[in-house]
């Protein structure tokens, strides 16, 4: 059976093109009312105006992702016509690729602003109306690059893996209101990546190929806290991972020890994904010899 999004109320930011407008219309395929954010109008306007063609329903709501008061208005805008915002995927991001070495700090700042920035201003726009209704569902955009790394790209990378932490803890923050939280990492042809791939490869990595992953991630059987990796038609799941490692404790030579232990510390026999961020500390005093779950009441 196909998970129907019938009814449900999606945003999706930075949707005038590339993966955010294979996202909308992916949505709105399956049932769902779309609004269809991008900073520039008339891009905005043209998918709305595809997805209405198509049978489905749309609304185009022009707002840079980084202006919380526009970013309000598009919400308010959205309840009054539709009386419900369900599932916001936050996908509208920019690239200022260089060496860090070359990178101005304006440069930095500004792919953090759009990229985590506007992805917290929409996120917060929508949190207590998802709380209220005991529903949501949220989609971080993240990258390999975040993940995992790669040249030129510090600032896009710091920003994609900060999403992932905002990913970790507002899924446990939103839990017990049936806000449900994952990461998206594509691998698709878009403005982003022409001239860095093949033109081979690009034809194979069509936005519409990483789409579908979104039916997992925002239907009423998602998970939470999923990263899910998909390009080309592949899906696959990333995790922050943590080792069994190994009990050093005090001395004067333990800095000593931890190079004479590398291979034991960084073992991945037997790693975890851990349930929560205290995972590590509890795990620590454990190791020490203290099993009591100190830290339970932090949680």
């Amino acid at each position: 059976m196909t998970p129907s999004l019938d009814g449900r109320v999606a945003i999706v930011t930075g949707a005038g093109a590339g993966l955010g407008r294979a996202h909308a219309r992916f949505l709105a395929r399956h049932g769902a009312r779309v609004v269809v954010n991008d900073v520039a109008q008339p891009a905005a306007d043209a998918v709305a105006a595809e997805i209405a063609a198509a049978g489905g329903t749309a609304v185009a709501f022009a707002a840079s992702v980084t202006d919380a008061a526009a970013v309000d208005a598009m919400v308010r805008d959205t309840l009054a016509r539709w009386g419900r915002v369900e599932i916001l995927v936050n996908n509208a991001g920019i690239l200022r690729d260089k060496s860090f070495a070359k990178m101005s700090l304006d440069e930095f700042r500004l792919v953090v602003d759009v990229h985590l920035m506007g992805a917290v201003i929409c996120t917060k726009a929508v949190w207590e109306l998802m709380r209220a209704q005991r529903y949501g569902r949220i989609v971080m955009t993240t990258s390999s690059s975040g993940l995992y790394g790669n040249f030129g790209q510090a600032n896009y990378g710091a920003a994609k893996m900060a999403l992932v932490g905002l990913m970790q803890t507002l899924a446990i923050e939103g839990e017990k209101y049936g806000i449900r939280v994952n990461c998206l990492a594509p691998t698709a042809a878009t403005q982003m990546t022409e001239g860095v791939l093949s033109p081979e490869s690009l034809q194979l990595l069509d936005p519409a190929r990483v789409s579908p992953g979104l039916l997992a991630l925002v239907g009423d059987d998602a998970p939470t806290r999923a990263i899910l990796c998909a390009g080309a038609g592949n899906f696959a799941t990333a995790n922050v991972t943590l080792t069994q490692g190994f009990h050093v404790g005090a001395g004067e030579d333990v800095g000593e020890q931890v190079i004479a232990h590398w291979r034991e510390i960084t073992d991945r026999a037997g790693e975890i994904v851990p349930a929560y961020g205290f995972t590590q500390a509890e795990r620590e005093v454990a190791s020490a010899g203290l099993t009591a779950p100190v830290l339970e009441a932090q949680r």
